[in-house]
């Protein structure tokens, strides 16, 4: 009988370094910018994880300020991840080309209600689409009768108003003249087209290396799955604006993933869709023929996931990543490594690889702006995180990503844990230095970009007295690094 074995090592990223190579490169002068899919670039490669306890619309808000994209998840219900996703979407922008209005004849109680619920201060008051007016805080800040009609409160003389093609430079001169913070844009007709804000601009300085679509938006993706209630999901984040969808499962290599990537696809020709979990070249491949625009690579490789123990299925994760980048870049389309990533070297090893962008979940869910509970344990700060398939997120919805959608709650079989990592402040400091390390390693390997890394950085295979070498040893570590800690290894 032929054997079932294959005798072939599987290496993840412990196992290997990367070599040092002549440069002329210095850290600062690399790029980081990277492809997510043939349409859409990042600025730098990092995307957060599609996981109830890392991206929701804050975590998502800060990735894209900082140049990446979060992936907003799926554990909740359809309005709830629409409602998300708009809410980054109207976060900041250029140009705001749908922004939230109130009419004249709805009440005070009601313009107070939905500048809380969008973290505004004003709002143009259209009539028909006709703009008569705008009401801000400052209106109606002392006004006690909340009965009281918009259109007795509102500005609706001496507007000041530009055309649809007004740049932003000609707004910011007009705000500052005028003394005003929102300048409202009308078409020919005199109907409410856009709105500018000295915020967006403030913000457009702020943060210059923001991840914005071609209307000057925040990007953002979405998790879906392949339940039931996939094609609505999907119809309703296209009218929220999304940039792309992940269809995010535990074995994307499988019919029923392949069949909602071509239906999809089908039905949406234009929608960028990221697909996956794969650990293998033919997964890649099939994802890719059926018409992902993105593959996205890790089984069993996550901090809080356990398949490779309960299943006794994955890839080391390294060796996953070159298998499907062999397959990918032949048909010119972006990877994604998805897991086991504990340090910058970590990601600077996946992108070595040839992996174009990585994801997080457990780095990033300490961060101010994950959704996990903020715990006090033994005189120290924690932050709650779980896997997609521990028992808790599956009794959720996330069942149908382990093919369990249909599974009675007691008969679940989870695939992951729940536990609480260290809170570590805002992502913005977290990033930095993950990008500092990505950008060392370039320039120890002499590459100027992520496309040039991916093709001539080489790697050596290393024993685990080379592991135990590669960390800090025979000293006592009395002050922790911001991008290193003892217990992480």
């Amino acid at each position: 009988m032929e054997s079932k074995i294959k005798f072939r090592k599987g290496y993840t990223f412990d196992d290997v370094l990367l070599v040092p190579q002549k440069s002329k490169i210095l850290p600062k002068e690399t790029v980081l910018t990277t492809r997510l899919t043939n349409e859409i670039d990042l600025n730098i490669p990092i995307i957060s994880a599609a996981m109830d306890t890392v991206t929701e619309e804050d975590m998502a808000i800060a990735m894209a300020r900082e140049g990446g994209i979060g992936v907003i998840h799926k554990n909740c219900s359809i309005e709830s991840q629409k409602y998300m996703v708009d809410k980054v979407k109207r976060s900041e922008s250029g140009m705001i080309l749908n922004p939230v209005t109130v009419r004249p004849s709805q009440n005070i109680k009601e313009a107070r209600n939905i500048m809380s619920e969008f973290r505004i201060s004003g709002l143009p008051v259209v009539n028909d689409d006709k703009l008569v007016g705008i009401i801000t805080n400052r209106d109606i800040r002392f006004q006690v009768d909340g009965n009281l009609e918009v259109s007795a409160c509102m500005t609706s003389e001496n507007l000041i108003t530009v055309p649809l093609e007004t740049s932003l430079e000609d707004a910011e001169k007009l705000l500052h003249e005028h003394r005003i913070e929102k300048l409202l844009v009308v078409n020919e007709e005199g109907d409410l087209a856009g709105l500018i804000t000295v915020k967006d601009i403030k913000k457009k300085q702020q943060y210059p290396n923001a991840c914005k679509d071609r209307n000057g938006r925040l990007r953002v993706a979405a998790a879906v799955g392949v339940s039931g209630d996939t094609e609505e999901r999907v119809k309703e984040l296209i009218y929220a604006n999304v940039d792309t969808i992940v269809v995010d499962t535990a074995h994307g290599h499988s019919k029923g993933v392949l069949d909602t990537i071509s239906q999809l696809k089908a039905q949406n020709s234009n929608l960028s869709i990221i697909a996956g979990n794969v650990a293998t070249g033919y997964g890649a491949e099939a994802l890719i023929d059926a018409g992902a625009d993105c593959v996205k690579v890790g089984i069993g490789a996550g901090a809080s996931c356990t398949t490779r123990i309960v299943a006794g299925v994955g890839v080391p994760q390294l060796t996953a990543i070159m298998d499907a980048v062999n397959i990918a870049k032949k048909k010119n389309i972006p990877v994604i490594a998805d897991g086991g990533l504990r340090y910058s070297g970590d990601i600077a090893k996946a992108l070595a690889a040839g992996a174009d962008t990585i994801m997080l979940g457990s780095v990033l869910a300490g961060m101010d702006e994950s959704p996990g509970e903020t715990i006090l344990y033994e005189g120290r700060q924690y932050k709650t995180f779980r896997g997609m398939g521990s028992m808790g997120a599956m009794e959720e919805g996330s069942g149908d990503r382990y093919f369990q959608e249909d599974t009675d709650n007691k008969k679940l079989v989870p695939e992951g844990i729940e536990g609480m990592v260290p809170f570590r402040g805002p992502v913005k400091n977290t990033i930095h230095q993950l990008t500092g390390g990505i950008k060392a390693s370039l320039g120890y390997c002499g590459c100027k970009n992520i496309d040039e890394f991916g093709r001539k950085s080489e790697f050596i295979e290393i024993t685990s007295a080379g592991v135990r070498e590669s960390h800090p040893h025979e000293v006592r570590i009395v002050k922790e690094a911001p991008n290193y800690s003892p217990s992480d290894n």
